[in-house]
């Protein structure tokens, strides 16, 4: 397993770490860790910081694989989709929000898998990235915010994360609709 790889994994790691710290935050309750959130946003930043490394070494060495192509965007899948779960516990994120998030990589996967049938494995596009980067930031701006705003200042965390969330539900369908359409042949293929 070369060194881009072992990133992706360690990305994955981090995910059950990141949802411990996430979990006892506990925002917008009488029982609000601000150490927990912190430590969660830190986790999450690490974590997302594997995600540019990963690429950036796989591209630069010319180590990409088939593996990374399919488990980097899954790790960022599983990455964002923990934070945007614990965001609408929270109440700072609507679960409209989180079920478009889910669609779009339910159907993502989906073209994924009847491409796998013609033995063809397709990588994430640009505005895969694109989404994936919002959402990354809007989750980093949510626990770091949370951990770092004074208690005054909950509103205003609260408003901001919510307005970035809708961003990224719009995001989300933008990048999911381009893919299905730059891959609708598969549909036509498909038996």
């Amino acid at each position: 397993m070369n060194l881009p790889n072992k990133l992706t994994m360690l990305r994955v790691i981090l995910v059950p770490v990141f949802m411990v710290f996430a979990a006892g935050s506990r925002y917008g309750t009488a029982d609000f860790n601000p150490a927990f959130a912190l430590v969660a946003g830190i986790i999450f930043a690490a974590a997302s910081f594997t995600d540019f490394l990963d690429g950036y070494l796989a591209r630069k060495n010319n180590l990409v694989t088939d593996f990374g192509k399919f488990m980097d965007p899954l790790a960022d899948k599983c990455l964002t989709t923990a934070a945007f779960i614990y965001m609408v516990a929270c109440g700072v994120c609507s679960p409209v929000v989180l079920a478009v998030i889910l669609f779009r990589e339910f159907a993502v996967a989906g073209v994924r898998m009847l491409a796998a049938e013609t033995g063809t494995v397709i990588a994430a596009n640009m505005w895969g990235k694109v989404k994936t980067v919002l959402q990354m930031l809007t989750v980093l701006f949510y626990y770091f915010a949370a951990a770092l705003a004074n208690p005054t200042d909950i509103m205003a965390v609260g408003l901001i994360t919510q307005l970035l969330c809708w961003l990224c539900g719009a995001a989300t369908v933008l990048s999911g609709g381009i893919y299905l359409w730059q891959n609708r042949k598969l549909f036509m293929q498909a038996k």
